[in-house]
């Protein structure tokens, strides 16, 4: 089956399709392959129409809709935060998305979003690590053994050279978890007691909890120099991770400014506290890391550019593997201008039926 082209049909990649995909492809292949598609569109970013997501916020979680186009295909992505989801037997965070050609506005693909999510997060995570943590980095703390955790651990792996990942986790089961997850993935893969034995010779420290409030995950007397700082879970008003002075002191990379003053850990800073765009880094007009003894903080909340380059990087890899399904999504009559005579022609086929 070949993917339809200017049809009504649509393709469709369903839960078990994508499962299908990764396997195909190869996890830790493709988390290198969607890392260079998001570096590949970050080297043209004034080219994407860039908004803050809009965001349905209440008081147990967030409902949003992250949009964007380079001007020859849109996407967007749904997604949704419900930390208390996990004691209901629910995921945290879901999402699909659609990808569109802005020459007709019909849709390319529809796709569930979840699985691909943690694939694009985790390749976001360790394409920023790439740029500023330090070069020889070999240890990463994972500090939130939820549903993000594997992903990162074995993007960090493909893309960095991680060898070992230590976990912890505030629920030891959890980082049970991760830890069986991990085991025979090429990864020494130590559990730890505390936060504090997580981060002790780490160069690169990733946070990623589900609570939505000001938490202190790691205080700043925890941080010494010279590390790399990847936190992920500070991702909504009123949700953060770090202590103040920690970013007081680190130089702040991040993907859209307006949108991560808003949700990132940088809500805790004035709204003029210096920050360094990372697609300025990947194209050379602004320095990544300074020193080797700076500590770097990549403050990723997410951003749509991401989910578009996934959407697009997923369209093409589909090519030849059938691991879609075809909706049939979109009216498209005979005649475009008949669209009631489309429903005359279905009412007499159902009359003789």
């Amino acid at each position: 089956m070949s993917l339809p082209s200017r049809t009504a049909l649509v393709p469709f990649i369903s839960v078990d399709n994508m499962m299908r995909l990764v396997l195909h492809v190869g996890i830790e292949q493709m988390m290198v392959e969607l890392a260079e598609a998001i570096e590949a569109d970050f080297r043209r970013w004034p080219q994407f129409d860039k908004t803050p997501r809009v965001a349905s916020h209440s008081d147990i979680g967030v409902i949003e809709l992250m949009p964007t186009s380079d001007g020859q295909h849109y996407g967007f992505k749904y997604v949704n935060g419900h930390p208390a989801n996990m004691r209901q037997g629910l995921q945290t965070v879901t999402a699909f998305g659609v990808l569109a050609d802005v020459a007709t506005g019909y849709p390319l693909l529809l796709s569930e979003m979840t699985i691909l999510t943690a694939l694009r997060t985790a390749a976001t995570s360790a394409m920023a690590a790439k740029w500023l943590a330090p070069c020889d980095s070999r240890v990463m703390a994972m500090i939130g053994n939820g549903a993000q955790a594997e992903f990162q651990a074995l993007a960090m792996k493909a893309i960095c050279g991680i060898e070992e990942v230590r976990l912890y986790d505030i629920d030891p089961a959890a980082t049970r978890k991760c830890a069986a997850n991990l085991a025979g993935r090429g990864l020494r893969v130590t559990p730890c007691a505390t936060a504090e034995d997580a981060i002790l010779g780490a160069q690169i420290i990733t946070t990623c909890t589900a609570d939505k409030q000001y938490a202190t995950i790691l205080t700043d007397n925890m941080v010494g120099g010279g590390v790399h700082i990847n936190a992920v879970g500070g991702d909504c008003p009123g949700k953060t991770e770090l202590h103040r002075d920690i970013l007081l002191r680190a130089g702040i990379f991040v993907e859209y400014p307006p949108q991560t003053r808003i949700e990132g850990e940088i809500q805790q800073l004035a709204p003029d506290h210096p920050v360094t765009e990372l697609w300025q880094v990947i194209t050379g007009a602004a320095p990544g890391r300074a020193s080797a003894g700076q500590v770097t903080l990549f403050d990723s909340v997410g951003f749509a550019i991401e989910d578009f380059s996934a959407l697009r990087y997923i369209h093409a890899r589909l090519q030849g593997t059938g691991l879609f399904q075809e909706l049939d999504m979109i009216a498209d009559p005979d005649e475009s201008r008949d669209l009631f005579g489309m429903l005359c022609r279905a009412e007499a086929a159902a009359r003789v039926a």
